[in-house]
C-alpha cells in the first residue's frame, strides 16, 4: 500500500513529467517551419514562441496555450472546461509579449537558474515554455516569489486569452 505522502509525490512527479513531455513535444513540433537559424538561437527578427501549461493540483485538467511570434494563439482546454479555441493578440500585445520574451532578465528566471522546486501540493502550477529551451515554472503558493518578467508574461497571456489564472 502506498502511503498518502508518497502518493502525492508520485502524482506531483507525474505532473512534472507531463509538463516536460509537453515541452519536448512542443519543441519538436516547432522544428517544422521554425525560424531558428542553424546553430540554435533564434534571431530577434524571427520572434519567440511561448507555451503556457497550467494544472490545478494533481488531479486538475491540463490547460495549454501556444502563442506564435505573430501573436496567433491556440488554446486547449483553456478554462478547464474542455473547450479549445484560437485567436490573435492585437499588435500592441504582440509587441509587448515579444519584448518580454527577449528580455535578458528572463534567462535568470528559468527553473534551472533559480534551481526551482515545487513547494505546494494542490496549487495552480504554471509553466512557460519559451523557444528555444527556456522553462519558467511558478506556483500560486503563499509566500512564493514570482519571477518578475515571467509573471508579467503569465498575466498578459491569461488576461488576453481564454486561459485563466485561477490561482
Amino acid at each position: 500500500m502506498v502511503r498518502p505522502f508518497w502518493s502525492r509525490v508520485l502524482a506531483l512527479s507525474a505532473g512534472v513529467l507531463l509538463v516536460v513531455s509537453l515541452a519536448g513535444c512542443s519543441l519538436f513540433d516547432r522544428a517544422e517551419g521554425s525560424t531558428t537559424p542553424p546553430g540554435g538561437a533564434p534571431t530577434a527578427a524571427a520572434g519567440q514562441r511561448v507555451s503556457l501549461v497550467q494544472r490545478l493540483g494533481t488531479d486538475g485538467p491540463v490547460r495549454t496555450l501556444d502563442v506564435d511570434p505573430s501573436g496567433r494563439w491556440q488554446c486547449r482546454d483553456c478554462a478547464g472546461d474542455g473547450v479549445d479555441s484560437t485567436g490573435q493578440l492585437n499588435p500592441e500585445q504582440t509587441q509587448r509579449l515579444q519584448r518580454m520574451l527577449t528580455d535578458p532578465a528572463l534567462a535568470k528566471e528559468t527553473d534551472e537558474a533559480r534551481q526551482y522546486k515545487q513547494g505546494c501540493i494542490d496549487a495552480l502550477t504554471s509553466s512557460l515554455l519559451i523557444t528555444p529551451e527556456l522553462t519558467v515554472t511558478m506556483q500560486d503558493c503563499p509566500g512564493e516569489a514570482k519571477p518578475p518578467v515571467a509573471y508579467q508574461i503569465l498575466l498578459l497571456l491569461t488576461q488576453t486569452t481564454p486561459a485563466e489564472d485561477k490561482g
